[in-house]
């Protein structure tokens, strides 16, 4: 082979791979465009700092409020602790919203979901309820001053 031949050669290859790399966009964390569309939908609500493959939130209605990212075992998560024993329907509805854009599911589906969920810890069936709900494996627990909610949904769904 003639230099010329391998110059030719090396020059369409370098062209090649410039025109791959550069044609490739440029694409944000899904995770990080799912924190900016809840602050867009949801009053009052502020994305904090991301941490291992969580992002963390704030409100007014929540003590803590973090969003999970998917990971092997669950395509998204949603945690949110409640200041109170008993939970007010602000935080019930800021829960269901939230939950409705991560999953993309009707708010009246979520609202029932997580209702119900809160609902049943009592005296009959405890501090810690599973349940399944549209697709969506919401867990509540409460303790002697606080509630929490997790919502999930595992990644063969």
């Amino acid at each position: 082979m003639s230099i010329d031949r391998l110059r030719g050669i090396f020059s369409a290859v370098a062209l090649l791979a410039t025109v791959t790399l550069a044609a490739s966009p440029a694409r944000a964390d899904r995770c990080d465009d799912l924190a900016r569309q809840l602050k867009s939908q949801i009053d009052g609500l502020s994305v904090g700092r991301t941490a291992a493959n969580v992002i963390y939130l704030s409100h007014p209605a929540a003590k803590q409020l973090r969003l999970g990212c998917a990971s092997r075992n669950f395509s998204n998560e949603l945690y949110a602790a409640s200041a109170t024993r008993k939970p007010a329907p602000a935080f019930t509805d800021l829960v269901a919203s939230a939950a409705a854009v991560i999953f993309t599911i009707p708010k009246p589906d979520t609202v029932k979901g997580t209702t119900r969920c809160l609902g049943r810890m009592g005296i009959f069936r405890g501090d810690d309820v599973k349940l399944r709900y549209r697709r969506l494996d919401l867990r509540c627990t409460r303790n002697k001053t606080s509630a929490n909610i997790t919502i999930s949904r595992g990644k063969d769904e």
